[in-house]
């Protein structure tokens, strides 16, 4: 075990994110459910605004494990162009199964924030986090969708990945930051003694408190 809980797991990786306290324009991003209170205290550290990033993998028809796209929190659509002319996906089928995510990441959203408004993210540095990388499918999304929002700079961080994925993302944002990279690595609930599922009202009251700290 490396972490007792994803609160600790934040706590040691906002310590290898000091470098970043202080910056001006710094946002820090959470992905649900999980990813939230390892950013709750990454956040705190960094002394900068917390916000949950939605992110939802469009899978294919009948195939739902390979993603077609995705869409993200601020309206972001992003379409492998690859997999839908390989697969002969319609514009239709896209839209019918983008309009079903939809309706899933607003009533998280709306879930999860109230009716706080979403971080504005344009020229921003960002440090999207999650509770850790094993394929890192949901977090390239998440980076390909945020992209589109144009933060000036995109960081990702975790406190555990496979060794191979944190090679593979750090090629593709502006700094990657991990506090552990186990071999072998098995999956990601291996490395907390509590691993349970965060809720819902987790996600809600943590970024309430982020707010209210201001």
């Amino acid at each position: 075990m490396l972490f007792r809980t994803r609160l600790d797991a934040g706590r040691a990786l906002g310590e290898r994110l000091a470098s970043y306290f202080g910056r001006p324009n710094l946002r820090v991003l959470g992905l649900p459910r999980g990813g939230i209170p390892v950013a709750f205290e990454v956040a705190r550290r960094l002394g900068a605004p917390l916000d949950v990033f939605v992110v939802r993998k469009l899978g294919v028809p009948g195939q739902e494990e390979l993603a077609m796209g995705a869409i993200a929190t601020g309206g972001i659509r992003v379409v492998n162009k690859d997999v839908v002319s390989a697969m002969g996906i319609s514009e239709a089928t896209l839209d019918r199964v983008a309009g079903a995510e939809e309706a899933e990441l607003q009533r998280r959203e709306k879930a999860y924030r109230g009716s706080r408004p979403a971080l504005d993210v344009s020229g921003a540095t960002v440090i999207i986090v999650d509770d850790g990388l094993a394929t890192g499918s949901t977090m390239r999304a998440a980076v390909a969708a945020l992209r589109e929002q144009k933060p000036s700079a995109i960081v990702v961080a975790v406190p555990v990945a496979a060794p191979s994925t944190r090679e593979e993302m750090a090629r593709e944002v502006d700094d990657m930051v991990c506090v552990a990279t186990p071999d072998p690595f098995l999956a990601v609930g291996r490395f907390y003694e509590d691993f349970s599922q965060t809720t819902d009202e987790e996600v809600h009251d943590l970024l309430a408190r982020a707010a209210q700290r201001g």
